[in-house]
């Protein structure tokens, strides 16, 4: 391939991460090529850069179009960068918002400027995931009736033994039809087990095999069997919290939401499926399209329908309202940490807007919502600029909602 037609791919795929193509059938691949192009944007400008040094040298003709092309792209994908960068303040804005200016003052310790700062040489190699202070017990069947689908994982610290630590159960996105517990997730699941806590990430049944609700089914049975044996692995089963993106965010809210619902466990219907937070990221909250959202309709009528929950909202409009978060906020949801792209292909941004505003609405309990500039769907599947500093928003937000919720266990209110 010829250096301007490189150029021309580069420039391509810089300007839809910028300003993805729009509409429906374009969200899968304007995502995919947003996406990777977004996070790995350093290392695509460095690449650029190289190129175009190769071509300056050699002895044949330039092209000049070429040239103006790398340009362009070096131009753009410095400010995706920056748009990553300033990701942290977003973060850190949104936790002031949602819990108060002093929020730093009830963690154990306030965060370092080294901690805060970009962790450039860890993002060289993003698909480095090993990580010799984590040890994972793997596959560990929580639903033994559903053979790969009711395994889970568990990470914990490498070192030493943990008494009733905080606990997160992540659940993985794929539509609902793919994914795998191993697969998303892995920065921050790996990150909180270094500082001590029990992560349990788990499958569940999938479409079209198996029809919605099956998918939320598996979601509390794992909770269920969180809290009846996680004081096994050190954890404390009085304290789960819930994340997962895309269809894991939408499960991972609806589990939050919907706690003890007996509808949802056949044959536990009293187990404690209660969760103390949730960290949706990019979810998708509306299957019934309540919010007029044409994505949500589009989304609802062209696939949730036919291979999610197999039935036409037209037959069955119950179904679709009973699946969708934003119609079951109550006073007793949980605490939520809403996170959102505001250029996601596959989810549009306006679903995260309006769940944060219902739960803002009806629920008792606090709301963070975090919106991050320039983000696309999935953007914290592997490390990045950006995902490194939401898994440490994360941190500060779970660790300052474990230590809220200690202090009220033992009756003492928080610090001033």
């Amino acid at each position: 391939m010829s250096f301007l037609r490189r150029r021309l791919v580069a420039a391509a795929l810089t300007a839809n991460a910028i300003r993805p193509v729009p509409g429906y059938r374009a969200g899968i691949p304007s995502f995919f090529a947003g996406w990777m192009t977004g996070e790995l944007a350093p290392h695509l400008l460095a690449v650029t850069a190289a190129d175009t040094a190769v071509h300056l040298t050699r002895g044949k003709k330039r092209s000049r179009t070429g040239l103006v092309l790398a340009g362009a792209t070096a131009a753009g994908l410095g400010f995706l960068i920056d748009q990553s960068r300033r990701v942290r303040t977003t973060a850190e804005d949104a936790l002031v918002e949602g819990l108060g200016l002093d929020y730093v003052e009830q963690l154990d310790a306030k965060p370092t400027p080294a901690e805060l700062a970009t962790p450039w040489r860890k993002l060289v190699n993003p698909f480095r995931f090993k990580d010799l202070a984590v040890r994972v017990d793997k596959d560990i069947a929580y639903a033994p009736d559903h053979g790969r689908r009711g395994l889970l994982d568990i990470y914990r610290p490498a070192e030493g033994d943990l008494t009733d630590a905080p606990v997160l159960l992540q659940v993985h996105g794929g539509g609902w039809t793919i994914g795998k517990k191993d697969e998303q997730a892995i920065p921050l699941m790996k990150h909180l087990a270094a500082k001590g806590w029990v992560v349990v990430a788990i499958n569940y049944r999938l479409s079209p095999r198996d029809a919605f609700p099956a998918h939320i089914v598996d979601v509390k049975r794992a909770i269920a069997w969180v809290k009846d044996n996680i004081a096994s692995y050190g954890g404390d089963p009085s304290y789960v919290a819930i994340t997962g993106g895309s269809a894991g965010g939408h499960l991972s809210a609806l589990a939050a939401v919907t706690a003890n619902d007996p509808e949802w466990q056949p044959g536990f219907e009293d187990a404690d499926t209660s969760v103390q937070c949730a960290v949706p990221h990019y979810g998708v909250y509306d299957f019934a399209g309540s919010t007029g959202l044409r994505n949500a309709e589009q989304m609802r009528d062209r696939f949730l329908a036919p291979r999610i929950l197999q039935k036409r909202w037209s037959d069955d409009p119950e179904a679709f309202e009973a699946a969708s978060p934003i119609l079951r906020v109550t006073r007793d949801a949980p605490d939520f940490f809403v996170i959102h792209g505001t250029v996601d292909s596959l989810v549009d941004v306006g679903q995260a807007r309006l769940f944060v505003e219902r739960l803002r609405q009806v629920s008792k309990r606090t709301v963070v919502y975090a919106e991050l500039p320039g983000a696309q769907h999935a953007f914290d599947i592997f490390p990045s600029i950006r995902s490194a500093h939401m898994v440490r928003a994360i941190d500060r937000y779970l660790h300052w909602h474990w230590n809220i919720y200690r202090r009220e266990q033992a009756g003492s209110p928080a610090p001033d």
